[in-house]
């Protein structure tokens, strides 16, 4: 429809629907529906290069599994927004808006309601920190994870160092069998700048030491806190993040509506010119 002229004779030559617009919605989603490709595809390789044993093990924090179930989403919808912008297909378009619309909507309460049950989102997560230690050994993208984020934000455990002791080859019971009984993981350890051999056996024993004491070789404080005072300090590093999410899905609606908005009225257009050709003296 894009483009098309009114009916010959009507003195309504002209394009209703903007080209524009038409492509701008088209090149939008594209380039999303491009990432979601690469999403799956990521999602894809790692999970099959993964133990089965070890994908099953912590399914619900599997990143493989999120970026699948993710990127497919993106997918359908970016899918929608791309053939109904070419095609010009109001309920292909519609079903785009009204998927983007329910998603922002969906972040928006996400954010408030974590904003005002704080505390109990607080509570969700270090029960989520502290699964994660316990399974810390049995998949290795969630061990990648733990070891990338003690080691970026200086901490270790979820509270304190000994929560370590939840993980069954890290707990200090006498009847552990382990090498690892009451160590931590390696990325726990303080790292000295000019240290040229590394020591990957530094979390040794260090659940036997007093906290002052584990202090001078690991981080002793837990990740919670630590992250708790990494959101507090970076506000606006945070909100700048969530309006540069929020800016391209605002845009992608503003957009589609426009396109929705000229396609009906260049139909409307049309079925006023066949109505007059068919009727001259109406």
């Amino acid at each position: 429809m894009g483009g098309r002229r009114g009916a010959p004779g009507s003195g309504d030559d002209y394009s209703v629907v903007s080209p524009v617009v038409k492509y701008l919605v088209f090149l939008f989603n594209f380039i999303f529906w491009i990432i979601s490709l690469v999403m799956v595809a990521i999602g894809v390789y790692a999970r099959m290069m993964k133990h089965a044993e070890a994908a099953l093990a912590c399914l619900a924090v599997d990143p493989a599994v999120m970026l699948m179930i993710v990127g497919f989403l993106m997918f359908i919808i970016t899918f929608c927004g791309c053939v109904g912008s070419l095609r010009e297909n109001i309920c292909l378009l519609q079903t785009f808006c009204i998927c983007l619309t329910v998603i922002f909507l969906l972040q928006l309460t996400a954010g408030i309601l974590a904003f005002v049950f704080s505390d109990k989102a607080l509570h969700r997560v270090t029960k989520m920190i502290n699964n994660s230690i316990v399974h810390y050994r049995e998949d290795i993208d969630l061990q990648n994870l733990i070891d990338f984020g003690q080691k970026e934000f200086g901490c270790c455990g979820g509270v304190t160092y000994t929560d370590w002791s939840q993980n069954m080859y890290f707990n200090c019971k006498q009847d552990n069998p382990s090498r690892e009984r009451c160590s931590v993981p390696y990325s726990c350890c303080i790292q000295p700048k000019d240290e040229q051999v590394i020591n990957t056996m530094c979390g040794q024993g260090m659940q036997l030491l007093q906290y002052a004491e584990a202090g001078d070789y690991i981080h002793t404080n837990g990740c919670i806190d630590t992250l708790v005072n990494w959101i507090h300090s970076n506000m606006f590093l945070l909100g700048g993040i969530a309006l540069g999410l929020a800016i391209p899905q605002l845009v992608g609606i503003l957009l589609s509506q426009i396109l929705i908005n000229q396609i009906k009225d260049q139909i409307e257009l049309q079925n006023y010119n066949l109505r007059h050709r068919s009727d001259p003296w109406s």
